[in-house]
């Protein structure tokens, strides 16, 4: 596989932004951005759902005007009878590819073409086997992997094809309960939709008041934003053809536009990464998962060939 064969996919918007916002970003990036694929959709919390539906049909009549192929997200945790509804009219009534984010959408989607999303942890050969068997066409694997890893897990042929979480920050972890709203005085049930007062997350820091995760609504993600952007030309000699770029508050077209740009041999990675700080300074680089380090951890490559890592 050559690096220009390799595609871009914009994975859903993780935070809650209010419905114009939302909707004029995909309409920018159906315009602007060099991406294959985009995955839309509520992911996180059914509430805010209300947010977003209004505007779910004209954006997907934009970005598929615009040549885009459009996947539908599912939810990363059902834990409501009213979720397992919607997760069933999403996969019963869907004419698009779905994207499952929770094993409980693996049941209703066996035997369609469907898409695994980075939430769900495909963490070895035979996991990505049993899934390409029962009808993923494409399985984005999780952030955490290191490289070693995803090069055993892409060596094998004939099934789905493999996509790698290249840019955004890392989501860690899910849960029932909403610490977002607790931060804020209130709780899951009544939480006013404090979340939205962060469009990219509400910063936990340490006693010592550094900056250590991001909450968003029921997820906890990384502080640090994870970027591949260096490491593409390995990943696609290994057999990744999609690499995934995760919606943060910033221009996703222009960083697009530079993914693309080191893809196809007409920038250095170097540089780009350097224009990408520029691009979303609220979160420092990093990259230490792909090369079993903490996942914090920022490692440059050298023009040598060697790696320098810096914290």
């Amino acid at each position: 596989m050559t690096m220009r064969m390799a595609t871009l996919t914009l994975g859903p918007v993780y935070f809650l932004w209010d419905g114009p916002k939302w909707r004029d970003f995909y309409k920018k990036i159906a315009h602007e951005a060099p991406i294959a694929r985009v995955v839309i959709g509520e992911t996180i919390c059914s509430k805010r759902n209300h947010f977003t539906a209004p505007y779910m049909e004209e954006v997907i009549v934009h970005l598929e005007r615009a040549g885009k192929e459009v996947i539908l997200s599912s939810p990363a945790l059902v834990t409501l009878e009213r979720e397992s509804r919607l997760m069933r009219e999403l996969i019963g009534e869907a004419t698009r590819k779905v994207e499952a984010n929770d094993l409980s959408a693996l049941h209703l989607l066996a035997g369609k073409p469907h898409v695994i999303g980075p939430l769900v942890n495909v963490y070895n050969a035979a996991t990505a086997k049993l899934l390409a068997a029962r009808g993923a066409e494409t399985i984005c694997l999780p952030p955490e992997l290191p490289f070693s890893s995803v090069e055993k897990i892409a060596a094998i042929t004939g099934g789905a094809d493999y996509e790698i979480f290249a840019f955004g920050r890392v989501p860690l972890a899910i849960s029932a309960r909403c610490a977002h709203a607790r931060a804020k005085g209130a709780v899951k049930d009544n939480c006013r939709f404090v979340c939205g007062d962060e469009p990219d997350g509400l910063a936990v820091k340490t006693l010592d008041r550094q900056p250590f995760l991001t909450l968003n609504g029921v997820q906890t993600l990384s502080h640090s934003c994870q970027s591949l952007i260096g490491e593409t030309a390995d990943l696609t000699d290994a057999g990744i053809a999609r690499f995934r770029l995760s919606p943060q508050d910033c221009d996703m077209s222009a960083v697009a536009t530079l993914y693309r740009a080191v893809l196809d041999g007409a920038m250095e990675a170097g540089a780009a990464a350097e224009r990408l700080e520029a691009l979303y300074p609220a979160a420092p680089l990093s990259n230490g998962f792909h090369y079993a380090r903490e996942g914090a951890a920022w490692i440059a490559k050298a023009r040598t060939g060697q790696h320098q890592a810096n914290s």
